[in-house]
């Protein structure tokens, strides 16, 4: 028996495209100078350019987090992309220093978003999780089993410092970046991807923490490695990420067919000045194709990118139908690259309904957070009502674990 078509599933194209539509980028107010570091640790502004390039870094503030940044970065790429919380299928978010171990930052940032169709996890790649963040989403939106996906890179580092180490903590700072991905049949956006990966590598740049086998060595204490935060052996970061950036954008682009000639824009991690500047002497191209912030973020890891991508999008150094590479490289070791063909968002004459999505988004805000202050307060009255009636509260408590079997 031949089963009949069912005219109500959605037909889809036989090529499908994953075009980034929106984008946007959130760091903290405060800002750690090198001078400022000088009464920190044993170092110096001269010896920090010299060496890095970076002038300054962002720190997160009491009141923010890893999943407040993304949230915020989020939002901003929702308004670019005109989208809607509940057209989201998936959140991503690439992180080295999560919320939890669980719940994932996705989780709480879809949640604050009023997301409630979409599916969220975190990645951990280090400093290359946001270009595997955009190449798994991009992966679902091809196959079709997606339509609108976000991916953000989002990170507090300057929580898992360890400030008497001048060798990891003149180099890190906080931020977040975010990006909208969202199906089409036209023909561009994410082109091709390289994801890499040399565990041989791991120890060289890590976190130790909960589980750690560092935890049953008798050398933990006596390598440099504390628990919770970053040790890194920099030199020879260096020597692994100016060996990998050149074959990685190279066959990247031969995935994509198209050639070095074609590119308009390359961004990639923002490590290190020089690492950068190696890089563009090892591809034999101007260094000026390379997006540069590092002097103003630091190493902001998996936000990096996005971060970068953001200012190159204000400051008009990408236009429809040009190619861009993104390269970004780090703990694992990891390592990935890869090519879009740039269309962009609608112009905002162009868009139809924005302000009224505008309204519908802010309302989805609001109704997430009248919802939790009104399960905070039912919380309290909860528990103002069990001390003043020790026996209702123990017949409620049982009641619950009677329900949880």
């Amino acid at each position: 028996m031949v089963t009949p078509p069912n005219n109500d599933m959605p037909v889809i194209p036989s090529t499908r495209y994953a075009h980034i539509v929106g984008w946007g980028m959130a760091v903290p107010e405060k800002i750690l100078t090198n001078q400022d570091l000088e009464a920190i640790v044993e170092t110096s502004d001269d010896w920090i350019q010299s060496r890095t390039g970076i002038k300054e870094r962002r720190i997160a503030g009491e009141t923010e987090s890893t999943a407040s940044l993304g949230l915020k970065a989020a939002r901003k790429a929702l308004e670019v992309a005109d989208i809607l919380p509940t057209d989201i299928d998936l959140i991503v978010v690439a992180t080295s220093t999560p919320e939890n171990i669980f719940p994932s930052t996705a989780s709480l940032i879809q949640n604050w978003l009023g997301a409630n169709r979409a599916g969220a996890f975190d990645l951990s790649a280090a400093c290359s999780g946001f270009v595997y963040g955009v190449d798994m989403a991009a992966q679902a939106i091809r196959s079709g089993s997606m339509q609108v996906a976000v991916v953000i890179g989002a990170e507090t580092m300057t929580r898992v410092m360890d400030w008497q180490d001048r060798g990891t903590c003149i180099l890190f700072g906080d931020g977040a970046g975010a990006v909208v991905l969202k199906a089409s049949d036209v023909e561009g956006g994410v082109l091709s991807a390289i994801l890499r990966s040399d565990g041989s590598g791991g120890d060289l740049l890590g976190i130790p923490t909960v589980g750690s086998e560092d935890l049953y060595h008798s050398d933990f204490s006596s390598n440099g490695h504390k628990m919770h935060k970053m040790h890194m052996n920099g030199g020879e970061v260096f020597k692994f990420a100016t060996r990998v950036i050149k074959d990685s954008i190279e066959q990247a682009l031969v995935k994509a067919n198209i050639s070095i000639e074609d590119l308009s824009l390359i961004v990639p991690h923002q490590a290190n000045e020089r690492i950068i500047k190696a890089a563009a002497r090892s591809l034999n191209v101007d260094p000026d194709m390379f997006v540069l912030n590092v002097d103003r973020y630091g190493n902001t890891s998996a936000a990096s990118i996005p971060i970068a991508l953001c200012e190159a999008i204000e400051q008009k150094r990408i236009k429809p139908d040009d190619y861009a590479a993104f390269i970004g490289f780090g703990g694992g070791l990891t390592w990935a690259s890869m090519v879009i063909k740039w269309t962009g968002a609608k112009t905002a004459d162009t868009r139809t309904g924005l302000s009224i999505n505008q309204q519908r988004r802010q309302f989805s805000y609001l109704s997430v957070r009248v919802r939790a202050q009104w399960k905070r307060f039912n919380q309290r009255l909860q528990n103002l009502a069990d001390r003043i009636n020790p026996r209702r509260g123990r017949i409620r408590r049982l009641r619950d674990k009677a329900d949880q079997l």
